[in-house]
């Protein structure tokens, strides 16, 4: 099966933010434009379910990605064996149709693969005149990767992003003992509460 370049989201949407308002720090100065050497920032697309690295481990920044899996890439190229490659070029098809799915990736340019990865998904809503939300979802780093920013960087980057597309509030999961991070973006607690009904695995 060919797997096309062709991004998720259009590209200018993440070089047109407006990187003055983001709050976190970088030391040393990164950006969505200038992630770090070697590296780019910019949508998922269809040929990066063939730049996962199995051999390396991935840590997520707020939770885990998988229960079944290490690391959330090497799931999706997992993905794309055989049996299921159509499934997941559809599933891929289908969240780009929708323009609500928003994931982005860093890609080592020198090797050829990716090493970050997170997910912006927006809900549309009745409330706050037919309004829409935002919800972060999968920030998974590479091992490799740590000490790179590259986690900050990404949740600076799609909190930019749903507020670029007019989202009335963002929201993500964060265990108690990351709130401290993520005040670092201007979230804050909520007294909503978590509660899950999983069906698989």
């Amino acid at each position: 099966m060919l797997l096309d370049e062709t991004p998720l989201f259009e590209p200018s949407l993440l070089q047109e933010l407006d990187w003055s308002s983001n709050t976190a720090s970088f030391s040393p100065a990164i950006s969505p434009s200038s992630p770090g050497e070697g590296l780019v920032l910019r949508p998922l697309c269809m040929a990066d379910f063939n730049r996962g690295e199995p051999e390396t481990g991935w840590t997520t920044c707020f939770r885990p990605v998988l229960d079944s899996s290490r690391f959330y890439l090497n799931s999706l190229r997992q993905a794309m064996s055989h049996q299921s490659s159509s499934r997941a070029s559809e599933k891929f098809e289908h969240m780009k149709k929708t323009g609500d799915y928003y994931v982005i990736v860093v890609e080592d340019t020198n090797l050829g693969q990716i090493v970050a990865t997170a997910t912006l998904i927006t809900e549309h809503k009745f409330i706050h005149s037919c309004a829409k939300r935002g919800r972060v979802e999968e920030v998974v780093v590479s091992d490799v990767c740590r000490g790179k920013q590259l986690g900050k960087l990404l949740v600076s980057t799609l909190t930019l992003l749903s507020k670029k597309l007019n989202c009335y509030k963002i929201t993500l999961e964060c265990a108690p003992k990351n709130v401290a991070f993520y005040q670092k973006f201007a979230y804050t607690a909520s007294d909503e509460t978590y509660m899950q009904c999983r069906f698989l695995n």
